[in-house]
């Protein structure tokens, strides 16, 4: 998988976080990397909407299965039902399903090889606390099973997708892009700064103005962090600066305030392309954005930050927020779709991980870390 691949892939994500009508172009490129047919992001919000976004070669086939198969696709249904997300961040057909059961199972014995499939390889990311997206990479019928070097692969790039759609889901739920970038990021209800090469920031909008003062602040065009040691606020600047590393996704930066116990959440995105149809001048000199995440005042941590900072997998950081923020594991379990039984197994991996033997250890180890870093 030639590096030139990768790189060109996570320029083309980066771009479609300004831009969501080039999605379906990024997810070509990140199929192309593990050199396969297509990609595809389904996102299900916690009020039951969900949508989907497909590379062109993947879209005949999308139709069929929206129309016919959604409900028995059985390596969707199996991942859900058994929680299969909730161990890893990574899954593949072993994971679900054996090779005798693919020969007689309908959906693998029939759908998939009319349209010339078998594989496929699925990160879950969390670009918001109330979205769930899995990034899905379909792979030709004559090609060999993913290992776990391809698995690994998909991982990184889902954790720059994840990034990425912070900015570009809120675009696309708002409907705001048709008013043009300038004005969606002016009026979008997330900060968002737009630095240049040097750090100087070249756009901020209404809701990044409302946290200056509060740990974050302008000073001569360039963001100041007041609660940060020197040497915390150099590596900062120098993220800001250079945009994080292009290659590799970065954890957030979290910034202490004065008037919260939560901290700001920082998110960095190289711009690494700027599309001819955007008009906004401010692009032409921006070479970072950077997304200001201010966590909901009484509500649970956001899972992939609680991921980020205590090395968990996406999904036991879901029932680590949930049942650190004081929910009874039959209510996590309701609220993530899981059996109870999974869920409690899930939990005694999560104290064991963290060194914790009781709800209140894991409320207390959360509150420490995540609410007054």
């Amino acid at each position: 998988m030639p590096s030139d691949r990768f790189d060109d892939a996570v320029s083309q994500i980066y771009a479609a976080a300004l831009e969501p009508h080039l999605w379906p172009t990024a997810l070509h490129a990140i199929a192309k990397v593990l050199d396969d047919v297509g990609a595809i992001l389904i996102y299900r919000r916690d009020d039951g909407t969900f949508g989907v976004i497909a590379s062109p070669a993947i879209e005949p086939c999308l139709l069929e299965y929206q129309a016919h198969w959604a409900a028995r696709d059985t390596r969707a249904n199996r991942a859900h039902e058994k929680g299969y997300f909730v161990a890893r961040d990574v899954i593949t057909d072993r994971d679900v399903i054996s090779k005798e059961e693919m020969t007689t199972d309908p959906f693998y014995a029939d759908f998939l090889p009319r349209y010339g499939l078998r594989y496929f390889a699925a990160a879950m990311v969390s670009p918001d606390p109330h979205v769930e997206v899995a990034l899905s990479i379909q792979r030709v019928i004559a090609k060999p099973e993913y290992n776990d070097v391809e698995l690994a692969v998909a991982a990184r790039l889902g954790q720059h997708v994840e990034r990425a759609l912070r900015l570009s889901l809120r675009l696309m739920d708002a409907e705001l892009i048709k008013m043009g970038l300038g004005s969606a990021l002016s009026r979008i209800g997330i900060a968002v700064f737009a630095l240049d090469s040097l750090g100087r920031v070249v756009f901020s909008n209404a809701a990044s103005k409302a946290l200056l003062g509060d740990g974050i602040d302008i000073v001569n065009d360039r963001l100041r962090f007041e609660r940060l040691e020197n040497e915390q606020h150099a590596l900062v600047l120098t993220a800001l600066e250079t945009g994080a590393q292009v290659d590799e996704a970065t954890k957030p930066i979290l910034i202490p305030r004065r008037e919260s116990p939560r901290p700001l959440a920082l998110h960095v995105m190289p711009i690494t392309r700027v599309e001819a149809s955007v008009s906004n001048q401010f692009l032409t000199h921006a070479r970072t954005i950077v997304i200001v995440v201010d966590p909901e005042a009484g509500g649970p941590p956001d899972p992939a930050l609680i991921r980020d900072v205590l090395g968990l997998t996406l999904g036991e950081a879901r029932i680590a927020s949930s049942v650190g923020s004081g929910m009874p594991p039959r209510a996590a379990a309701a609220k993530l779709g899981i059996a109870e039984a999974t869920a409690r197994s899930v939990l005694k991996r999560v104290f064991a991980k963290l060194g914790v033997s009781r709800q209140s250890e894991l409320t207390a180890l959360i509150s420490r870390l995540m609410l007054r870093s």
